[in-house]
């Protein structure tokens, strides 16, 4: 009796570890910020390498469309920027994620991830926003930020002299593509 009880708890106790979604809404229980953060950069460098406006679009969130200045501009910029053909890229660091959890659902979660991204000329240094889950505010959903620097300029980032990532008072919200030292 006492084992059918215990593998009864054991393979209820694994569905729900395995589960990510319960009533269409993820579970607090199971992560797969990292996951999805590599699928998102990998989905980044596959459109910069064939200069793909249109996808890279379509990764902005709907507020970031209608707050940043000239996209299409900015996106032509970013192509331009990146020197030499994409060899790989990697994350250098992790990312760190921030939100709001309700009766054991995640209601918001905002990601922060950096990844280098080597070329046969260069390595570059990307910051992304990234919104993966608002239910209060869909329009959130989707990038907010991709901010690229050579790699070797990734510390004046965070220079609150710089004022590009912090201003000496708190964090900074640019919105669209930022390329601050160009």
């Amino acid at each position: 009796m006492i084992k059918i009880w215990g593998v009864l708890l054991l393979a209820v106790g694994l569905y729900f570890l395995s589960s990510c979604t319960l009533e269409g809404k993820e579970m607090a229980i199971f992560d797969d910020t990292d996951i999805k953060a590599d699928e998102r950069m990998g989905q980044v460098v596959d459109a910069i390498k064939a200069h793909d406006k249109e996808v890279l679009k379509s990764m902005f969130s709907e507020k970031a469309l209608n707050e940043a200045d000239d996209l299409d501009s900015s996106l032509e910029h970013l192509f331009e920027f990146i020197r030499g053909d994409i060899i790989s890229w990697e994350d250098s660091g992790g990312s760190g994620a921030s939100g709001e959890i309700e009766a054991g659902r995640v209601t918001l979660k905002e990601v922060d991830t950096y990844y280098y991204v080597i070329t046969d000329k260069q390595k570059y240094f990307f910051y992304i926003k990234d919104c993966h889950i608002d239910y209060e505010h869909p329009e959130n959903v989707g990038f907010s930020l991709i901010l690229v620097v050579r790699a070797e300029e990734e510390e004046k980032i965070y220079a609150k002299n710089q004022k590009k990532i912090f201003d000496g008072e708190g964090k900074l919200s640019p919105v669209g593509i930022c390329i601050p030292f160009e």
